[in-house]
């Protein structure tokens, strides 16, 4: 039976439009070498106007360390009612191709029941959910207390909010948060994501000549940098094609939702009769287990290439890590066994260029549960838990920050909405009901949210 809360929601879906229209006008890259600084000012000026007119209180822009602006504010709640701080980015991927487009990348357009646009998912969507589901509350009527921030610069991973949690952790202080920059495993399946992969990136670098030499004099006997590194990066997986790194146990087990393997191979268009990798079932190896992947490599180009033997080398690795999985001791593994596995005792040297912890969410406290109704209530099934193998660095932050306090990470997103390619899309039905299922949620957990476990 539907409440009232789900007909005040479907009420303000024409201007839950409009907020998306004008939020994806702005083109809001945070990089200034490619758009304007103000692009990203004006966004988040809009959002100090939007959310204040939603109802928080103190709304106001927070310069981070990558001299990005963070949007931050807060509503104080009830005596005695928990605090949630809802969390999103409003800052965008370029658009990269824009020929791509079949619609101007920064111009919301409706198309087949979707609303296209740069950030119509990712993570614009997500913002127009927050300020749908406060508005459906009334700013009146909060019941619990609320804390807010938005990003300014999370698609440039440069870490600016990461420090300000540490410089000025009241900002974030809160019984539960709300991480809404991922989305449902699938349309009109209400998703938590309770598991992000770590990451590992490293540069391996092979040489085995002083320098080129005449393929037609010398090839043959003469080692050729190029196998060498082939040969190497076989290695690091098995007949199978599973991620195989000598200390690296590669048989975990998801114990959420389940990935079809056909819903896999579409989602991450797979052509024809290729084989997926791993001898796992999907879920597993996607979010339960190392995953390597090769993202590039550093060799004579086939156009211009002459008739030389290679001398040097390198490539760029990448290791996403499961959590239950220190990423240092990952990534020691992967050094050693990259040292280990050079072929014909080519020189082989190992940099570091990034690492990140995985995550995992605790699941057992009220605020899950409190989550689990509002979703049930809003979607008429269900809520499952999902992994997801990208990593956000801020969840582990305020994790540490704040170890008592519950994160959950949804919203409006899911396989269709392409974000980070061209024609990201999203379906106005996910914001409706992700919205919905916010503004439920802070009503049920003010009843069962209770003791500021933060605090």
């Amino acid at each position: 039976m539907e409440s009232k809360l789900h007909y005040t929601v479907r009420g303000l879906m024409p201007r839950a439009r409009s907020d998306l229209a004008q939020l994806v006008a702005f083109q809001s890259v945070a990089d200034p070498q490619q758009f304007p600084p103000q692009e990203c000012r004006a966004t988040a000026e809009w959002l100090v106007s939007a959310f204040t007119e939603a109802g928080l209180g103190e709304m106001r822009t927070v310069r981070t360390s990558d001299g990005s602006d963070a949007v931050v504010g807060n509503a104080p709640g009830p005596d005695g009612a928990p605090t949630v701080l809802l969390y999103c980015h409003y800052d965008v991927q370029p658009p990269l191709d824009e020929q791509a487009w079949r619609t101007p990348p920064f111009e919301l357009t409706e198309r087949d029941g979707r609303w296209y646009g740069r950030g119509s998912a990712d993570c614009k969507g997500n913002i127009v959910m927050h300020l749908t589901a406060l508005r459906a509350l009334g700013a009146a009527d909060f019941p619990v207390g609320l804390k807010f921030v938005a990003e300014g610069s999370e698609e440039q991973g440069t870490g600016g909010l990461e420090e300000l949690v540490a410089q000025q952790p009241e900002l974030f202080a809160a019984d539960a948060i709300l991480v809404c920059d991922t989305g449902n495993f699938a349309p009109r399946l209400p998703t938590a994501t309770t598991s992000l992969r770590g990451l590992v990136n490293v540069v391996v670098s092979v040489s085995t000549l002083n320098g080129e030499m005449h393929s037609g004099m010398f090839g043959g006997p003469a080692p050729d940098a190029l196998a060498a590194l082939v040969r190497l990066l076989d290695t690091l997986r098995d007949a199978e094609g599973g991620t195989a790194i000598k200390g690296l146990d590669a048989g975990g087990r998801w114990q959420g939702v389940a990935y079809p393997a056909a819903r896999f191979r579409a989602d991450a268009g797979v052509l024809d009769d290729v084989t997926l990798l791993g001898s796992g079932e999907i879920a597993d190896e996607l979010w339960a287990r190392p995953a390597v992947t090769v993202l590039g490599i550093d060799c004579p180009p086939v156009v211009g290439s002459a008739a030389a033997v290679p001398a040097s080398v390198r490539a760029r690795v990448s290791l996403r890590v499961p959590p239950g999985v220190d990423s240092d001791k990952a990534l020691v593994a992967l050094t050693e066994h990259l040292y280990a596995a050079a072929p014909w005792g080519a020189k082989v040297s190992v940099d570091t260029e990034a690492v990140g912890q995985p995550f995992q969410a605790r699941t057992d406290g009220p605020a899950y549960a409190a989550l689990g109704a509002a979703m049930r209530a809003a979607y008429g099934t269900d809520m499952v838990y999902a992994g997801q193998g990208g990593s956000i660095p801020l969840c582990n932050v305020l994790s540490t920050m704040f170890p008592r306090a519950e994160i959950a990470l949804i919203g409006v997103e899911e396989p269709h909405c392409l974000i980070h390619a061209p024609n990201e899309s999203v379906d106005p039905v996910e914001i409706e009901h992700m919205a919905l299922a916010e503004a439920l949620f802070l009503n049920e957990y003010a009843a069962t949210g209770r003791g500021r476990s933060s605090r």
